[in-house]
């Protein structure tokens, strides 16, 4: 009980409000991955016996990814075949690096990079378990009006 009577913060420190946890099969294997295409650091892996991620932490940037394997024995439902219905999304100060990186490492080029009407350099890639990363530098802040110039012009408007 005195542990619970400490005064700590609600959201721990280095983590951010809302933290992706994610699920894969083959977590360690990922993580070495993640090392590789995004320079990610591991922060921590708890193993069972048989050598299965229940929790790992890594780090890319200053932001903090949560994985584990997968455990259909404890309730996790089945993993759904990729594509994912979401984008993690990286910004660094060298997109055109990371990106090479990230190919390099195995990623497949969904979207090359490119500079974007909304003033970033962006572009998408899907590493081995499928899921997508979206990966940008800011280059500039476009006004509004900007932008929406910008955009009917590279969506066939005026």
């Amino acid at each position: 009980m005195d542990a619970m009577a400490q005064n700590v913060p609600p959201v721990p420190e280095g983590l951010h409000t809302v933290t992706p946890h994610i699920t894969v099969d083959g977590a360690a294997n990922y993580i070495d991955l993640l090392k590789r295409a995004f320079g990610a650091v591991e922060l921590s892996r708890s193993t069972i016996p048989t050598g299965k991620i229940i929790h790992a932490t890594v780090r890319i940037g200053d932001s903090v990814l949560m994985l584990s394997d997968h455990f259909p024995e404890f309730g996790s439902k089945p993993i759904p075949p990729a594509p994912w219905p979401f984008v993690l999304h990286v910004y660094v100060p060298d997109v055109n690096a990371l990106f090479a990186q990230a190919t390099a490492a195995g990623c497949k080029v969904v979207m090359p990079l490119g500079d974007q009407f909304w003033g970033d350099r962006y572009g998408q890639v899907d590493d081995p378990a499928g899921f997508r990363w979206s990966l940008a530098t800011h280059l500039e802040n476009p006004t509004p009006a900007e932008m929406e110039k910008r955009q009917a012009a590279m969506f066939g408007g005026k």
